[in-house]
C-alpha cells in the first residue's frame, strides 16, 4: 500500500523524519530541558526516576536526572523501524528512512564519482556513474560486511553509546558521513544495498514481503515497491533506477528473496541474527544478575558507561566473573551468533529429513522458507518482549496488554500470509501477470465470461481458464500471446535461452503449448532480435528499468521541444541535457542506439527490417553451398538442411513484410522492398500468394515485389570444397542440434581434418545426444568420408525427416524418436510382418524393396510395391490392432526403421500439430484405398 503513495508526499515525510532525527542528534549534544522531566520529584512526568533499587552486580545503581534522547532513540525509534519492516514491508521503510535520504545528497547535488570512458575508434568521451561491481570484493562479500557492522554496532551499544550521549552522537554522525560518502562514491542506493548495517535487519523482517506489502510481480504499475523514482515538473513519477544491484529488493522483494534463498550467506544471516539478538538481550541479565537492569531502562541513562569497560563483564549466581566487559560483550554476542547459526541449520536439516521420511511433497526450498518464516516470527516477538519495554511499562496496564496482543496478532497474520508462499507460486503468479498483459494487448471481448470484471481483476487460475474457453482466442492468438510472454521474460532476464523451457513450463501446461512450439517461438524471436538470445549479454529486470527510465527522459525532452515550438525535434546526443542523462543512467553507445530506435518507432522498425534483410545473403550463400555437385550423394541430409534454411528465410521475409505493412510509403521503404524482391523471390512468391499480403501492403511496395517474385534462384555450381564449407559454416553455430549435426557431417564428407578440429570445440556437457554421438564418431574416424550409416542417430533422424509421415515435426521431437527407434534388416522373401501379428511398431522403408500382400474377400490377393520413405502398418499402429496384411522384403538387402508404438503415442500426445497431420495423411490414404476398391469392383 505504501508503494502507491505519491512521491511528493513521501518526500515531505522524509524531510519531517530527517529533521526530527537531526534534532534528536542535536539534543545529544545539548539538552537543558528534558532532564527536568526525570527528576524524582516531578509531579506528573512518566519519566521521573523512582526510588526503587535497580540491582547491578549486587549493588543498587545510583542514578541522576538524565536526557531523554537516548531513551527515546533506543526505546521508540529502533523498535518502530522493526515494526514497520514486518507489518508494512521494506517498501515503507526504504522510502522514509532518513539515513537513505541523506545518502542521496551527492546525487541531488549532481556530485557523484564518475569514470571516464573513451572510444578508441572514434575518440568520443563519455562519463559513466560509478557502481559497485558484482564481481568486486564488496559485491561478493557485502552481506558479511553489513552483518559485521551490525555486530559491531550492537557490541558498541552495550560498551560505548547506549547511554553516553556524546559517543552516540558521534557514532550516528559517523554513520551519516559514511552514507553520504558512499552516495558520492557509488550511484543508486549503494549505501542501502551494500553497506548499511540495517540492511540485514530489513532483509530478515521484510522478505519475502510485509504483512501489508504489495506484490511487485503482479503489479500493473511500472514503478513498484520502493523503487528509486523522481517527480517530473508535470507531477508524474518516473523511475530513477540505475541498476546498482541485481536482484534489487526495492523493485521486487519476493524476487530478491527467492533468488537468494539457497545462498550460504543467507542462512548465516538468518540464523546468526536470531542468535545475535538473543545474545544481545540476554547479556544484560548476565551482566547485572537480574532483568531489572534492562526492563527499567537504566542502561539507557547510565552516564558513566565508559567507566565500566574494564569492570567485570559477568555476574552469575551471585558471583562476579572477572572477565572485562569489553571482552565479555563481543564474546557473548559472538558465541550466541554461532550457536544461533548452528541450531538453525540443525532445525532445517531435521525438517528436511523428517519430510523425506514422511514422503512429503514439500521441496527443500519450501522447507527452508518455512524455517526462515518461523525464525522471523520468533525473533520478532522475542525482540518486542524487550524492545521498547522501558517505555511500554510506563503505560497503563490495559494499554500494555493491547500492545502485546496486537504484536502477536499481527505477526501471526504475517506468518499465515508468508507460510503458503513458494518460488513455484511466485513463478505462476508472475507468468499469469505477464500473460494477462498479453491478453489485454489482443483486445479480446471477455465481458460475457467474467461478469463485468476486467482482466486485472482475475486471479491466476481464472486467467488460464478464461484463455481456454474464449472462442476468439485462436491458435494464432495463443501463439502470439505466448510469444509476447517469452519476449518479455527474455528482455527482463527472467529467463534465458537455456532456462526458458523450464522456467515457462507452468505457462505452457496451462495453455497447451508443447516444448517444440516453445522452441519455434525462440527461433522466431532469434530471427527478429538475435540479441535476445545472446548468451554473452546479461539481461535483468533492473537493467530494463534503467533503460526505460532513460528512454522516458529522452521522450520528455522531445515533448518539451515540441511545446516550445521547435520544428525539428531530433535529439542532439552532444547536448548538456542528454550528456547528463547518459551519465546519470550509465548509458553506453550500444544502449543509446537501441533506445533511440525505440523512441522513433518508424526509424526503429526500418532499421530492424534492414537488419533482418542483411541476414538473407548468408542464408542464400548456405543454400548455394548445399546445391554444389560435390554433395550430390548426400541428398537425404541436404534436404534436411535446405528445409531449415528455407524455413528461416520464410520467417525473415514474413517479419520484413509485417514491418513494411506498418511503415509509411516513403523512398527508404520502397528501396527496402526492392532489395527484398531481389534477395528472396522464391519465398516471396509463396508468401504473397498464400498469406494475403496484397491486401496489407501498399501497391507501390507490391509493385517492387511482384515482378521479381516470378524469378527463380540461380546457383553457381563451381564452388571448391573449401568454398562450400565456408558458405556452410554459419550452420555449425545453429542452436538447432539437428542442423548443427547435419552440417558437421557434411563437413566431415569434404574435409575430415577440419571437421575434427571443429568437433573438439563441442565439449559442453549439456550438448544434445545427437551432437555428442557425431562428435565422438568424427574424432575417432580414420578414413575420409565416414558414411551416414556410422552416424546412427543422425541417420535415423534424416530418414524420419524425409518421410511424409514425420516431415516438418520439430527437431527435438525428431531426435527423441530417433533415440527410441531401431534398424531392422531383411533378406529376399523374408516376412517383415505377418497378417494377424500385433502391431507394436511403426515401420519405415529406408533401403531395398518390399511389397504389401493384401488379403481381400473371397480369398483374393492384391500386391502393392512399397516406395522408399513409405510407412508401413500406420493404421494398425494408430488403432493398436492386429495387422491385416503381410509385408515381405523383395530385395537382397532391405532395411526398415522401426518406431515403437509407445514412442509414437507419446508423440501424438505431445504434438497436436503432428496429430493433425497424421489424421490428414491417413484420411488421404483411406480415400485412395476406397477409390482403388471402387475401381477394382468396377
Amino acid at each position: 500500500m505504501f508503494s502507491q503513495l505519491p512521491e511528493r508526499q513521501i518526500h515531505l515525510i522524509r524531510w519531517i523524519l530527517t529533521i526530527a532525527w537531526l534534532l534528536i542528534i542535536a539534543s545529544l549534544f545539548y539538552d537543558p530541558w528534558t532532564p527536568a522531566l526525570t527528576v524524582p520529584s516531578h509531579p506528573w512526568s512518566p519519566f521521573r526516576l523512582s526510588a526503587s533499587c535497580i540491582s547491578v552486580q549486587g549493588k543498587c545503581l545510583v542514578e541522576q536526572p538524565y536526557s531523554l534522547a537516548t531513551t527515546l532513540f533506543w526505546g521508540a525509534i529502533v523498535p518502530a523501524s522493526i515494526f514497520i519492516l514486518l507489518i508494512f514491508g521494506h517498501e515503507a521503510w526504504r522510502r522514509i528512512c532518513p539515513l537513505s535520504f541523506l545518502s542521496q545528497i551527492p546525487r541531488a547535488l549532481g556530485k557523484q564519482r564518475q569514470f571516464k570512458r573513451e572510444n578508441p575508434n572514434t575518440g568520443k568521451v563519455r562519463y559513466e556513474l560509478a557502481k559497485v561491481k558484482p564481481d568486486s570484493w564488496v559485491g561478493r562479500n557485502y552481506p558479511y560486511v553489513q552483518f559485521g557492522w551490525l555486530f559491531v554496532g550492537l557490541c558498541g551499544r552495550i560498551l560505548f553509546f547506549n547511554a553516553d550521549r556524546l559517543v552516540l552522537a558521534l557514532w550516528i554522525l559517523f554513520t551519516i558521513a559514511a552514507a553520504i560518502t558512499v552516495g558520492y562514491l557509488y550511484g543508486g542506493k549503494s549505501w542501502c544495498n551494500y553497506f548499511c548495517p540495517m540492511a540485514p535487519v530489513q532483509q530478515i523482517y521484510s522478505e519475502p514481503g510485509g504483512l501489508f506489502g504489495s506484490k511487485a510481480h503482479i503489479s500493473d504499475t511500472s514503478i513498484t515497491q520502493s523503487m528509486c523514482r523522481m517527480v517530473l515538473p508535470d507531477g508524474k513519477e518516473q523511475s530513477a533506477c540505475v541498476a546498482c544491484q541485481n536482484p534489487c529488493i526495492d523493485i521486487d522483494s519476493q524476487r530478491a528473496y527467492w533468488d537468494g534463498l539457497n545462498k550460504p550467506e543467507v542462512s548465516w544471516l538468518r540464523y546468526g541474527y536470531v542468535g545475535l539478538v538473543i545474545g544481545y538481550f540476554v547479556y544484560y541479565y548476565l551482566y547485572a544478575g537480574s532483568w531489572d537492569y534492562y526492563i527499567s531502562g537504566a542502561w539507557a541513562r547510565q552516564t558513566d558507561q565508559l567507566s565500566t569497560l574494564l569492570s567485570p563483564g559477568f555476574y552469575l549466581f551471585g558471583q562476579v566473573i572477572n572477565i572485562p566487559k569489553i571482552v565479555a560483550v563481543p564474546l557473548t554476542l559472538g558465541t550466541s551468533t554461532v550457536i544461533g547459526y548452528r541450531v538453525g541449520k540443525s532445525i532445517e536439516q531435521w525438517a528436511k529429513s523428517s519430510s523425506r521420511k514422511r514422503n512429503s511433497k514439500l521441496s527443500p526450498d519450501v522447507i527452508r522458507h518455512r524455517v526462515f518464516t518461523l525464525c522471523t516470527f520468533f525473533i520478532f516477538n522475542f525482540f518486542f518482549i524487550f524492545g521498547g519495554r522501558p517505555l511500554v511499562q510506563l503505560m497503563p496496564i490495559w494499554i500494555q496488554y493491547i500492545y502485546e496482543l496486537a504484536l502477536v496478532l499481527l505477526s501471526t497474520l504475517w506468518v499465515y500470509k508468508t507460510w503458503r508462499l513458494s518460488s513455484d507460486l511466485y513463478s505462476r503468479e508472475n507468468l499469469a501477470s505477464r500473460f494477462r498483459k498479453q491478453l489485454e494487448k489482443l483486445q479480446l471481448d471477455i465481458s460475457q465470461y467474467v461478469e463485468g470484471r476486467s482482466l486485472s481483476d482475475l486471479n491466476t487460475h481464472e486467467v488460464y481458464i478464461l484463455a481456454k474457453v474464449l472462442p476468439g482466442f485462436t491458435r494464432e492468438k495463443r501463439h502470439a500471446a505466448y510469444k509476447g510472454v517469452v519476449r518479455e521474460a527474455l528482455e527482463e532476464g527472467y529467463a534465458n535461452y537455456s532456462s526458458s523451457l523450464e522456467v515457462l513450463q507452468q505457462l505452457r501446461q496451462e495453455l497447451g503449448i508443447t516444448d517444440d512450439e516453445h522452441r519455434e517461438v525462440l527461433e522466431e524471436l532469434g530471427i527478429e532480435d538475435p540479441e535476445l538470445l545472446n548468451p554473452d549479454r546479461q539481461r535483468s529486470l533492473e537493467n530494463q528499468i534503467r533503460l526505460t527510465g532513460y528512454r522516458k527522459s529522452l521522450e520528455r525532452l522531445m515533448l518539451l521541444q515540441r511545446q516550445q515550438g521547435a520544428t525539428n525535434v531530433d535529439l542532439n546526443p552532444n547536448s548538456s541535457e542528454i550528456t547528463a542523462l547518459r551519465r546519470e543512467y550509465s548509458i553506453n553507445p550500444q544502449e543509446e542506439a537501441w533506445i533511440l530506435s525505440g523512441i522513433s518507432p518508424e526509424a526503429g522498425n526500418l532499421r530492424r527490417a534492414e537488419f533482418l534483410l542483411a541476414q538473407l545473403p548468408d542464408l542464400i550463400a548456405c543454400y548455394r553451398g548445399l546445391n554444389q555437385p560435390i554433395l550430390h550423394e548426400q541428398q537425404a541430409v541436404l534436404t534436411l538442411l535446405k528445409s531449415s534454411i528455407h524455413h528461416k528465410k520464410e520467417l525473415i521475409v514474413r517479419t520484413i513484410l509485417e514491418t513494411l505493412a506498418s511503415l509509411n510509403n516513403d523512398r527508404e521503404v520502397i528501396d527496402l522492398a526492392a532489395q527484398l524482391g531481389n534477395l528472396a523471390p522464391v519465398v516471396l512468391l509463396e508468401l504473397l500468394e498464400l498469406e494475403g499480403w496484397h491486401e496489407r501492403l501498399h501497391p507501390e511496395i507490391i509493385e517492387q515485389l511482384t515482378p521479381l517474385s516470378a524469378l527463380t534462384n540461380t546457383c553457381a555450381i563451381d564452388y571448391s570444397s573449401q568454398e562450400t564449407l565456408n558458405s556452410l559454416s554459419p550452420l555449425l553455430d545453429d542452436r538447432n542440434p539437428l542442423i548443427q549435426t547435419a552440417c558437421l557431417y557434411i563437413t566431415a564428407q569434404l574435409d575430415l581434418d577440419r571437421s575434427q578440429l571443429i568437433a573438439r570445440n563441442y565439449t559442453d556437457p549439456q550438448t544434445s545426444s545427437l551432437v555428442s554421438e557425431a562428435v565422438k564418431i568424427i574424432l575417432s574416424a580414420s578414413q575420409q568420408c565416414p558414411p551416414l550409416t556410422t552416424f546412427s542417430l543422425l541417420e535415423k533422424a534424416v530418414h524420419l525427416f524425409n518421410s511424409d509421415f514425420f516431415n516438418r515435426i520439430h527437431s527435438e521431437t525428431l531426435i527423441a524418436l530417433s533415440e527410441r527407434a531401431d534398424f531392422r534388416t531383411f533378406t529376399d522373401n523374408e516376412a517383415i510382418t505377418e497378417a494377424g501379428d500385433t502391431c507394436r511398431e511403426l515401420l519405415l522403408l529406408i533401403e531395398g524393396n518390399a511389397q504389401i500382400i493384401f488379403h481381400l474377400p473371397n480369398q483374393e490377393v492384391r500386391i502393392e510395391q512399397l516406395k522408399l520413405g513409405q510407412t508401413l502398418d500406420e493404421l494398425e499402429v494408430l488403432a493398436h490392432s492386429d495387422s491385416q496384411n503381410t509385408i515381405v522384403a523383395t530385395g537382397d538387402f532391405t532395411r526398415i526403421l522401426a518406431v515403437p508404438v509407445n514412442a509414437f503415442d507419446d508423440l501424438l500426445d505431445r504434438d497436436r500439430d503432428f496429430a493433425r497431420r497424421v489424421l490428414e495423411l491417413e484420411s488421404r490414404q483411406l480415400q485412395r484405398f476406397m477409390r482403388s476398391l471402387q475401381t477394382t469392383s468396377a
